[in-house]
């Protein structure tokens, strides 16, 4: 049984939508700016990031119903979303090999990593001093501008008259398309007799397949990020089967997260030394890879699942 709230929402035009989305998440973007500035907490950092990058899905999702001035551009959102993403990458290296120094290396790998995490801080004070540059400057500020009176004076395309509900299928279902169709749902699988069929990875090939198939891994997760920054837009909309999908596509590109920061990490490793990762981290390779292992099995199970017809039928018929 729907709420007043949620029966408001369903009888919603594309331009109040439209509004409440991009209002939402500008103002989610600027609420941490000075912690973040202060760099109080890396969480904050984080927290901002996330909420540029979903301002940028309801630009993006809602461009053919709003006119919004030229400094509210693709560009200029992912030009301060990647400067923040620059420092909390290595945040999130940092934390990793913390983590990983303070279980049972030996301590001449410890030591080695010690050396590096030192490297890395000198490294994210450059990086952070970049940061803050970019939100003192210009774009920034004339982002934030034309965000606010663009929230104070809306001005939007005919089509954004039209009830939310009449054209959220054509809103989502192209999405949905170009999700099943990512040839990364294929990667170590093939068809035989019409069924899909997974292959296992035998762990002497991991660094073979990461590097093979790694990005196009990658771009997979990208993909589900999108899918799921969208799909969490209407929410409202559904029923409860819907919310648990986005769950599903969270846990997509988590897990295949695990798998590029795995691959990121060993590349970032790799650049700092002459030798190979496995033979100066013989001990965090091995550690690494039974964490990659993993998340490739879950990986695989997931793969299985969206190959299966049936399976993606009912993703169609959901939206």
């Amino acid at each position: 049984m729907y709420t007043e709230e949620k029966k408001v929402t369903q009888l919603a035009t594309l331009d109040s939508f439209a509004y409440s989305a991009i209002e939402k998440h500008f103002k989610k973007s600027i609420k941490h700016e000075s912690d973040v500035l202060d760099d109080k907490d890396p969480e904050l950092l984080h927290q901002m990031r996330v909420g540029l990058r979903r301002l940028r899905t309801a630009v993006d999702v809602f461009d053919f119903a709003v006119d919004l001035p030229k400094p509210i551009s693709d560009r200029t959102i992912s030009k301060i979303a990647h400067s923040l993403g620059a420092v909390r990458d290595l945040d999130v290296l940092t934390a990793e090999l913390n983590s990983q120094q303070q279980s049972s290396l030996p301590i001449a790998e410890q030591n080695r990593l010690e050396t590096l995490l030192k490297k890395m801080n000198k490294q994210r004070k450059r990086d952070f001093a970049h940061l803050q540059q970019t939100l003192k400057g210009s774009d920034y500020d004339a982002l934030k501008d034309a965000l606010k009176g663009w929230l104070k004076k809306p001005h939007y395309q005919s089509i954004a008259q039209l009830p939310i509900q009449e054209v959220l299928p054509d809103l989502l279902l192209p999405l949905i398309s170009e999700t099943l169709l990512h040839p990364a749902w294929l990667v170590n699988a093939n068809f035989e007799n019409g069924a899909a069929i997974v292959h296992s990875i035998h762990p002497e090939m991991l660094d073979d397949f990461i590097k093979q198939h790694g990005p196009t891994l990658h771009d997979l997760r990208k993909q589900m990020k999108r899918v799921r920054y969208q799909t969490e837009l209407f929410v409202d909309f559904y029923d409860s089967a819907y919310a648990e999908q986005i769950e599903d596509f969270k846990a997509i590109q988590e897990v295949l997260g695990q798998i590029q920061d795995r691959a990121v990490l060993q590349g970032y490793l790799g650049s700092q030394i002459k030798e190979s990762v496995q033979d100066v981290y013989p001990t965090l390779s091995k550690q690494l890879d039974q964490k990659v292992a993993d998340a490739l099995r879950t990986w695989q199970t997931l793969q299985q699942r969206y190959l299966d017809p049936e399976f993606r039928k009912k993703l169609r018929s959901l939206i």
